[in-house]
């Protein structure tokens, strides 16, 4: 798995990579009660804000860490956003996205680092 510093994670699944948010950004956020998905087959560049989250507290946004087309996104969220607080790590995935080449994750945080970065 892969970090960002928008505490954004990243897990390679065969030629695909599946996004979601840290544990660290769903304890920030607090009781998640809205979440926004892309559409299928848009093709996003990194840094572009791609999804929606609206808790009790606040609303983010959730950028496309790479550049890279979402094929899939997870509807189980749009129907029960609190598993963004209950699985973070897991269940709770955005989308997943096909990119052109998967060495660009390289220049992410690996799970110590990004321990040592929310410090």
């Amino acid at each position: 798995m892969k970090f960002t510093k928008e505490h954004e994670w990243l897990r390679v699944e065969g030629d695909l990579v599946v996004v979601g948010i840290t544990e660290h950004a769903s304890e920030a956020l607090g009781d998640v009660v809205f979440v926004e998905l892309p559409e299928p087959e848009t093709v996003v560049a990194a840094g572009d804000e791609i999804s929606v989250i609206e808790s009790v507290k606040a609303a983010s946004d959730i950028l496309a860490p790479v550049d890279g087309e979402i094929v899939a996104v997870n509807e189980k969220l749009v129907d029960n956003p609190g598993l963004v607080n209950e699985d973070p790590l897991g269940a709770a995935w955005f989308f997943k996205m096909k990119l052109d080449d998967l060495s660009v994750l390289d220049d992410f945080m690996d799970e110590d680092e990004y321990k040592d970065f929310i410090a």
